[in-house]
């Protein structure tokens, strides 16, 4: 039953990456118009990520599932107050990277208004959880993911294939930032850790 999930969520990255991808980018921007795809392709890219999102949280909760493990007092206690603070980190971090540009709504509704398009560039985060790492979102996505107090085999299954998404997912994004940002992104990755906010050693890399 785990492999259900896994392979759900393998469908899903597959054709997260495909819509994300470059070469798909350009083909959209001919078919629709610049301004229709600055304006909308973001938020469509959105809503249909969201769709097929669908059948992994079918599998996860209607699929029949065998218990793996299930932690005990206090234990449990522990991991649910770690989901808990990572839930309300992950909103916040949410909210420091505008979550309405990062949902495609800014850009739709500046279309619908007849102004200006694209939008400004957004801005490198490097304050906030972006100091702790430089991907708290995936951070925090994972922690609430893992630290359930009851772990079966679909939702073991649907957890292993999110975290290999979600690695994968930040290296193709920090390309993406480097060739955006350049230098700017190359120096705060150098201070910043990566995923887990381990501490970095001072003074010049080599």
């Amino acid at each position: 039953m785990a492999l259900i999930p896994l392979l759900a969520l393998a469908v899903f990255g597959i054709l997260h990456s495909l819509l994300a991808a470059l070469g798909l980018k350009r083909a959209a921007r001919r078919i629709m118009g610049q301004r229709a795809f600055d304006g909308l392709y973001r938020l469509l890219y959105n809503a249909f990520s969201a769709l097929t999102l669908i059948p992994v949280g079918l599998a996860i909760f209607l699929l029949p599932a065998q218990t793996l493990w299930r932690a005990t007092l206090p234990w449990a206690t522990g991991l649910l107050l770690i989901q808990g603070l990572s839930a309300l980190a992950l909103i916040g971090a949410t909210l420091q990277a505008d979550p309405l540009r990062f949902a495609g709504i800014s850009q739709a509704l500046a279309y619908l208004r007849g102004d200006p398009l694209p939008l400004p560039p957004e801005p490198l985060q490097v304050d906030g959880f972006y100091r702790l790492v430089r991907h708290p979102l995936y951070l925090f996505s994972l922690l609430v993911l893992w630290c359930t107090p009851v772990m079966t085999d679909v939702y073991f299954g649907a957890a292993v294939a999110a975290t290999l998404y979600f690695l994968i997912g930040s290296r193709l994004e920090e390309r993406r930032l480097t060739q955006e940002f350049g230098g700017t992104y190359i120096g705060y990755r150098q201070r910043v850790p990566w995923l887990l906010p381990w501490p970095r050693p001072s003074g010049p890399r080599s």
